[in-house]
């Protein structure tokens, strides 16, 4: 027999499609020096899932954090973000984070955005039973190449949604642009705004301990990405010959995450030997901090006009409203 339940979701793939020009980017890179991989590749269905322990453990503070904010001001949060707009989830991963706003929100479209295809669906599999009185979408894409939403938003107001501080990937002068993406969205939808997290510069031993734990789990994480480009690309790394290292650079504002060899070793990339010496590292991550004023400028610079801050009590953590 057919079901015929309604669809309760829909999925817009607007992921990029060149496959050979992928491959060399990723080979290219992992041959200059420092060897580099892009945080994309962390987000195979084995690193989201890693990713969603991360941000339950005790060093973490980032998460609990920004959730404790949203607590303390839910009212005022919801009052300047909208009732019954599009919700636009940046980086939505397994969604609990938007989720949570759905009651408060009502939004008439939810619309989850990220790159793992995978954890979309199940995401938006659990989410719509709950909530049947909103349009689910889930839009595949790599925004760091731009915010591509076509096909799954209206000409009607939109809050974008950026939690947990992941404006923090990009250089700053990447954060700037796509901020400014953002705001070219929302100019083309008037009465929209953002709603963005991020982390504030604070003593490098909470932040060295945030990004490598006592238990491994981002270490499993960071080296999880050579799996996935073992399975994706046909390499040959050997995970377990490069140990985890993060570290916060006071110098330029950012932890930093490497994998480090441990041994003189060589890869070979679509045939390509690559020569890695012991101690040789690939650079995986950066993750920015900002001043709260350094974060508002950019917020400017991008183009936006009106801005409001909550700040934590605990660490320093911001919550900008933008519009």
């Amino acid at each position: 027999m057919p079901d015929d339940k309604p669809m309760q979701y829909r999925i817009v793939d607007n992921s990029a499609s060149d496959a050979p020009g992928e491959r060399r980017r990723v080979v290219e890179a992992l041959f200059e020096t420092p060897a580099r991989i892009e945080p994309r590749y962390f987000y195979d269905d084995l690193g989201c899932a890693l990713y969603v322990a991360i941000c339950r453990l005790p060093e973490y503070y980032l998460t609990r954090t920004e959730l404790a904010l949203f607590r303390e001001h839910r009212d005022s949060i919801s009052q300047v973000a909208g009732r019954r707009r599009q919700f636009v989830d940046l980086g939505a991963g397994d969604g609990g984070k938007g989720e949570a706003w759905l009651p408060f929100l009502s939004p008439g479209r939810y619309v989850a955005v990220d790159i793992a295809r995978a954890q979309l669906e199940r995401s938006l599999t659990r989410m719509a039973p709950d909530f049947p009185q909103v349009e689910m979408v889930g839009v595949v894409t790599d925004f760091s190449l731009g915010l591509q939403l076509e096909g799954a938003l209206d000409g009607s107001p939109t809050t974008f949604f950026y939690p947990g501080s992941s404006i923090g990937n990009f250089t700053p002068a990447e954060a700037v642009e796509f901020l400014a993406d953002v705001r070219t969205q929302a100019a083309k939808r008037p009465g929209s705004c953002l709603l963005i997290g991020v982390d504030g510069k604070k003593d490098s031993a909470i932040l060295d301990a945030a990004y490598d734990d006592a238990l491994g789990v981002t270490a499993a994480f960071n080296r999880n990405v050579l799996l996935h480009l073992n399975r994706r690309f046909g390499f040959d790394f050997a995970h377990d010959a490069f140990l985890h290292r993060a570290f916060y650079n006071g110098a330029l504002g950012r932890v930093e995450m490497h994998l480090e060899s441990l041994r003189e070793q060589t890869v070979s990339l679509d045939g390509r030997p690559r020569r890695f010496a012991a101690g040789e590292r690939i650079h995986t991550e950066n993750s920015y901090k900002y001043d709260a004023a350094e974060f508002e400028e950019m917020l400017r610079r991008a183009g936006f006009g009106t801005v409001r801050r909550w700040d934590s009590s605990d660490v320093e953590y911001f919550l900008f409203y933008a519009s």
